[in-house]
């Protein structure tokens, strides 16, 4: 941003009434960078507090705009009028109105402090509700609840938390029919009786007819500072910016919102999508319910870069925003393709819903190859290299960029030649040697063990990773004919691949430590045939004194299986 870009910053201050009117009149309004609304129950009763013991409510960041310094296609967001919230938690009703600008009305866009103008003005000019909990959703109730301040201090309740607790009770409360004649609403303040300095102190004085005696003078001190906090004093410090467009605008809020721990990395790439595609959250949130449950908006945003932008240095800006929202469309087919794809492979797309980047580059395949569906085969080798090879473990987006550019060599074309050119994806002996020596609670055995059972799994069960032969018994005595030298090898390969197995959790907790020929005994000849041949069981005695002759036949037909997947 250069000085050229900005005409004056100019300092200033209003009370927090006139902050308010100006949102209910909507002279002030949020660009739609801004995130959503995420204040709990508790950051607002502490702000008031905080108001009322004098605290500097810190500053705050505003933009003037006009037709000068905004496009057609820019849009704002209204403060909200209402919100509901999880309980004590944070705002269950989060999302802000869209809508253009209007320059016969609105000349001011908060960029800094929208938290809390929102906290205030849902305060005094709002209506706030807590999510129905069970008894009520059935009739679909929320509960109202108000915004309080006791002024009996006989029935005073406050925090208890030595430095961060409150002075002054002030909470919210959907006791609204059991509400004590003491309990003062603070939306009242607002009311003309409240602000007009001649009937200010009649007003007090009637609300305050019910507080006992020993506590009037409390009570009163404590209406008339919040009438003086919230009428008189210019608590609402600002520095107003002028002159600035739309790019300088976002790249101001992006610097004052990075510097601390108000947004995280992933929201401040959302606020700058959505400066140039308002609706980006939302078609992304519409698409991730109906197709990718358990995914992330980054993992849409990354998609994204992987098609249109620059994946490694990741930059989000107008060009594009554009070319994302201009081909939503052809995206989402993409994403729908490589959902089927997977399926067609019988892989649940939900397993990547934590390692999505081994999905890029499919993804960029299916997107600019129309006959994609014709190499399945292919699809399946680089995805079982990948994860097999932990080919995404480090250095992520220098290797989204590499098989972006490889795919583009081979005239857009993932397949095995490709593959082999590639150094970390290309099959070796060591590299099948790693995964027939993973151990039980490594990522790569369970992935292993995951693949090679898709045939057969159940997607309602869920699986776990257990030993054939049971790891307890490698802790008891020796076999007599077993030498200490063979003893050592068979404790050693007790807990690698080809002693485990991939088993449905019930079936894993009956088996425990059971023997695998008493747990292969109980079974009858069709589902002894069928473990052998999902288990890949090799035709040797499963007694526990042949476990060396096992282990290495299981070890050769697991190699056997490894090579094709990798390969053919």
């Amino acid at each position: 941003m250069t000085e050229k870009s900005i005409s004056k910053l100019r300092d200033e201050k209003i009370t927090i009434y006139e902050a308010l009117q100006m949102i209910k009149d909507k002279v002030y309004v949020m660009p739609a960078f801004q995130r959503q609304y995420v204040w709990n129950m508790k950051q607002i009763e502490k702000l008031w507090d905080s108001i009322l013991l004098d605290y500097p409510i810190s500053t705050f960041l505003f933009w003037q705009v006009d037709e000068t310094n905004t496009e057609e296609d820019t849009y704002f967001c209204s403060f909200l009028k209402e919100v509901i919230f999880d309980s004590r938690k944070a705002a269950d009703s989060a999302n802000y109105d869209l809508e253009s600008l209007d320059t016969s009305t609105t000349n001011i866009a908060v960029l800094d402090g929208q938290q809390r103008l929102t906290s205030l003005y849902l305060s005094l000019f709002g209506e706030a509700y807590i999510r129905p909990n069970r008894a009520r959703k059935k009739s679909g109730a929320k509960a109202y609840t108000k915004l309080l301040i006791e002024l009996n201090k006989n029935q005073l309740e406050l925090d208890s938390d030595e430095f961060n607790g409150k002075a002054y009770d002030i909470r919210f409360s959907d006791k609204i029919g059991k509400l004590s004649p003491t309990q003062f609403e603070l939306k009242r303040i607002v009311a003309e009786e409240f602000r007009n300095e001649e009937t200010r102190e009649q007003a007090i004085l009637k609300a305050i007819e019910l507080v006992p005696k020993n506590s009037k003078e409390y009570a009163y001190d404590i209406l008339n500072k919040l009438c003086e906090k919230v009428h008189e004093e210019k608590l609402i410090r600002y520095t107003l910016i002028t002159k600035m467009n739309q790019d300088n605008a976002l790249e101001m809020f992006v610097r004052f919102n990075s510097g601390g721990k108000t947004l995280k990395k992933a929201e401040i790439t959302m606020s700058i999508l959505e400066a140039y595609w308002p609706r980006a959250k939302e078609k992304f949130g519409q698409f991730l319910k109906e197709h990718y449950q358990g995914f992330s908006t980054d993992f849409i945003i990354r998609s994204a870069l992987m098609l249109f932008g620059d994946v490694v240095k990741s930059n989000i800006n107008q060009r594009f925003a554009i070319e994302l929202k201009e081909n939503w469309t052809e995206f989402k087919n993409a994403l729908t393709h490589l959902e089927q794809t997977l399926k067609e492979l019988k892989i649940d797309i939900e397993h990547y819903k934590n390692s999505w980047n081994v999905l890029l580059p499919i993804l960029y395949y299916i997107y600019y190859n129309p006959s994609y569906n014709e190499h399945l085969k292919d699809i399946r080798i680089y995805l079982l290299r990948a994860v097999l090879f932990n080919y995404f473990q480090s250095g992520t987006t220098i290797k989204l960029q590499q098989m972006r550019s490889n795919i583009n060599n081979f005239d857009y074309e993932l397949c095995i030649d490709l593959l082999d050119q590639m150094t970390e994806l290309r099959v070796t002996n060591s590299r099948i040697e790693d995964i027939l020596s993973a151990e039980k609670d490594s990522h790569l055995a369970s992935e292993f063990l995951y693949y090679i059972s898709l045939d057969w799994m159940n997607k309602a069960y869920k699986y776990e990773v257990d030993h054939l032969h049971p790891y307890e018994r490698f802790n008891e005595n020796k076999p007599s004919k077993i030498t200490l030298e063979e003893w050592s090898i068979w404790r050693g390969n007790r807990n690698k691949l080809p002693n485990l197995e991939l088993l449905e959790g019930r079936s894993n907790g009956s088996k425990s430590d059971m023997s695998l020929l008493d747990y292969y005994n109980d079974m009858n000849e069709d589902q002894k045939a069928l473990f052998k041949k999902q288990a890949y069981i090799p035709d040797t005695s499963l007694e526990f004194t042949n476990f060396g002759v096992f282990y290495e036949q299981r070890k050769a037909l697991l190699e056997e299986k490894i090579k094709s997947l990798l390969t053919e």
